[in-house]
């Protein structure tokens, strides 16, 4: 095949010309030596670890000092300019750009780059498809999968000019800068909706036209809660009927990236009808009970499994909402098993709402639903944010296209 005026081909492929092939150590030191977290002045730094740090992103969730963390094992010292990458399920691509001076766990790797090597531009590379599928490939083994020295030393990349490195850089930083004004808008509109919810759902604030009285309703009173289905592993196919589970419901919402099939008789009653509300009744995680979502159009016809339960009620509309609530949240923490994570059906019969007559129902759950409408909008701008920024990294990274062309 015939290479494009200006390019080469190389052990990793068809690269420009004028960029170099580095073996990733030759392009980043990783720190030796570790130090002290009970003695100042580490005692006082940010310790950061792989759980403090969202998955894909780089961004870190939360900032606490060693001595706050009980830190006192040796711990690794970053400065400013180091990219700080997880060794440690190298599948979650858990890696922070550090524009502080502080200490990490022996389960990551202080990487600090060559002089002509933009640190940003290293940090999109450690969190690139490529780096990645390396990665966990060569991390494949019994118990925790995790990278090694050697390992990383095996990884070669296309390196191109420092001048270039920092615009590939920057363009993908500009995008970072959508998702986040993306993610920031979010968190206002949930913040918004739920105070909202408040003041619609307790009676605080009537909305203009309604007067009537509310009455104290039991969920057991107005509808019925239905446990799902029992199967055995030898009815797990890989085509057949969808069982919705707790990994199928994410921020209210019904998702199916990871899905579960039967093949098994199922009782009517265990099949989803449009305007069911689906709620995780027992997980091993306690945070996981009661998060809830609608079954609509689109995922009615499936079943659910043991751990789950559907809630039928003729007003479903008002009462989905009312599970975002505080009211529904504060019983469902009273009620969850000491021993095991759980609610019963006893339990969520018991639980209560305020019911206004059915027409402020409606029109309080139509206000709710249009908030969530802008939030999913924001949701899927941020989505596509996403996706053109991994679009960018592989045409950038590889020299497809070409931000600053040699003269």
């Amino acid at each position: 095949m015939e290479l494009k005026p200006g390019y080469k081909q190389t052990e990793v492929g068809v690269i420009p010309e004028d960029w170099e092939v580095r073996a990733l150590l030759s392009a980043v030191r990783i720190a030796k030596g570790q130090v002290d977290p009970k003695v100042e002045p580490f005692r006082s730094m940010t310790l950061v670890a792989p759980d403090h740090i969202e998955s894909r992103t780089g961004r870190l969730l939360e900032r606490s000092k060693a001595s706050d963390q009980g830190a006192i094992s040796g711990k690794y010292l970053f400065m400013p300019g180091d990219i700080v990458y997880s060794k440690i399920r190298p599948y979650l691509r858990k890696a922070i750009l550090a524009d502080f001076r502080g200490l990490c766990s022996a389960d990551m790797y202080p990487l600090t780059p060559a002089p002509d090597v933009s640190p940003a531009f290293m940090f999109a590379v450690l969190l690139s498809n490529s780096f990645s599928c390396f990665a966990e490939n060569v991390s494949v083994r019994s118990g925790i999968p995790k990278i090694n020295r050697d390992e990383l030393a095996q990884y070669i990349l296309a390196l191109p000019p420092l001048p270039e490195q920092k615009e590939i850089a920057q363009s993908l930083s500009d995008v970072d800068a959508l998702v986040t004004e993306c993610d920031r808008l979010i968190t206002k509109k949930r913040n918004t909706k739920q105070g909202t919810m408040q003041q619609l759902l307790t009676g605080k604030k009537r909305l203009p036209g309604f007067s009537g009285e509310w009455e104290v309703k039991t969920l057991g009173e107005i509808g019925d809660c239905i446990i799902g289905l029992t199967y055995k592993p030898e009815n797990v196919k890989e085509n057949g009927l969808l069982v919705l589970r707790s990994s199928n419901i994410g921020n209210n919402q019904l998702k199916f990236d990871d899905n579960v099939y039967v093949d098994v008789a199922v009782p009517e009653k265990l099949i989803t009808k449009q305007g069911d509300i689906l709620i995780c009744v027992r997980n091993g995680s306690r945070q996981l009970i009661g998060k809830n979502a609608i079954i609509d159009k689109h995922s009615e016809g499936f079943t659910f499994g043991a751990f789950m339960c559907v809630y039928r009620t003729k007003f479903y509309k008002y009462v989905f909402h009312a599970f975002q609530s505080n009211g529904i949240k504060r019983q469902i923490n009273e009620n969850i098993g000491a021993t095991i994570n759980q609610i019963t059906n006893k339990n969520l019969n018991s639980f209560q709402i305020l019911l206004p007559p059915l027409e402020e129902q409606q029109a309080i759950a139509q206000i709710l639903s249009d908030m969530d409408a802008e939030i999913t909008a924001l949701e899927q701008k941020r989505d596509k944010y996403k996706a053109i920024k991994q679009g960018m990294m592989q045409e950038l990274l590889t020299g497809k296209t070409r931000l600053i062309t040699s003269s």
